[in-house]
């Protein structure tokens, strides 16, 4: 045999060799392709099984939320989508993990089924949680809009009043107070359960300054201070007016009883001690004993403004505290109850006669 046949010979064997390496090659990629198709792909058998315990949740449109809980590893959350049913295998599931491009991260997340692990996966990375809707209502105060948060599973009601009583959140919003009484604007919310306190009472701070900008633009001129005093104003007008037009009238009753050196006698600030400070539940009527407990929020006996807000007023509360009706009264009490209409008087005469003819009732 001559050597340019045995060369040929060799070259020919070795492209047989590398067509087989390469079948082989294409083989095992088209078996591997396969069987990461058939464990990515959802679980033919939608009967999902599962208990409260998997933190896993049906939902009433068929879809399902899940929670990845802190600290969770992916192998724990692998193992409970697999004891649910939402997944085929979870060593699959380990493997998407490892060498995905991201960690999961903690919250609850909603899930379209029937989905592949890699779409499970990019969600339960993507950080994009289920949102719970919550809202603070006008007239709030510090331990009421604890509570809501509490309820609604966002935060405790503990740790939002302790991120409400912060002095390093305290001071980066410059408020001369004890705590952020008044500076949480009553708005409807959208947080993920389980949200850090302090980032609740961020949000909510930062709403209220954005919102008191477009009240009044004047408030950048204004020193911390000022802007204190108005928005203690508005926080007792807030729990005091019912009509939407006499908010501004009983600004006005307030600011002119300063003015003269006159108490100020709002009931809301007694009731405020009563519920907040004191703790117990709320009165139905403010009774003469009530008006003579000591305490700095008493403004039947202490003159001035109190020292701090008394709840998170809205926006007529606000724009009336900054831009009170210009009167002569001294005086108000309720004339129709179903209504909310007060009557206002410019002397104590006139406002004792007015008490005669209309219902019991005074501020």
């Amino acid at each position: 045999m001559s050597k340019d046949n045995k060369k040929l010979r060799i070259f020919s064997l070795i492209l047989k060799i590398f067509a087989i390496f390469i079948a082989l090659s294409l083989l095992i990629i088209i078996i591997s392709l396969g069987v990461i198709m058939h464990l990515n792909s959802p679980p033919q058998n939608e009967n999902f099984s599962f208990s409260e315990q998997d933190g896993i949740i049906r939902n009433e449109d068929s879809s399902y939320q899940i929670e990845v809980r802190k600290g969770e590893s992916a192998r724990s959350v692998g193992t409970r989508l697999e004891r649910a049913g939402l997944i085929k295998n979870r060593y699959f599931w380990q493997l998407i993990c490892r060498f995905g491009d991201n960690f999961l991260k903690n919250g609850t997340y909603r899930l379209e089924i029937p989905a592949t692990q890699i779409a499970i996966y990019r969600i339960l990375i993507s950080g994009r949680q289920i949102l719970h809707r919550v809202t603070v209502p006008e007239g709030a105060t510090l331990k009421k809009a604890a509570k809501i948060f509490e309820e609604a599973g966002i935060c405790s009601s503990d740790e939002f009043l302790a991120a409400s009583r912060d002095t390093a959140i305290i001071n980066s919003y410059r408020i001369p107070g004890s705590s952020m009484e008044g500076y949480l604007f009553p708005d409807t919310y959208m947080f993920p359960a389980e949200y850090p306190a302090d980032m609740v009472v961020k949000a909510l701070a930062d709403n209220f300054f954005s919102r008191i900008e477009n009240i009044n633009p004047s408030v950048h001129s204004m020193s911390s201070k000022e802007l204190y005093e108005k928005v203690i104003m508005a926080s007792i007008v807030e729990r005091e007016y019912r009509l939407e037009e006499e908010a501004p009238v009983m600004a006005g009753v307030f600011y002119n009883r300063i003015n003269i050196g006159m108490a100020l006698q709002s009931c809301a600030t007694v009731e405020y001690i009563i519920t907040e400070i004191l703790d117990k539940p709320h009165p139905t009527v403010i009774l003469n004993r009530d008006l003579e407990i000591r305490d700095p929020y008493n403004t039947y006996l202490v003159p001035g403004l109190p020292p701090g807000p008394i709840s998170a007023p809205g926006t007529i509360a606000l724009e009336a505290a900054f831009s009170p009706e210009i009167t002569e009264f001294l005086y108000f009490r309720l004339d129709d109850p179903q209504s909310g209409r007060h009557y206002f008087s410019r002397t104590f005469d006139e406002h004792i006669r007015a008490g005669q003819l209309l219902p019991k009732g005074s501020s």
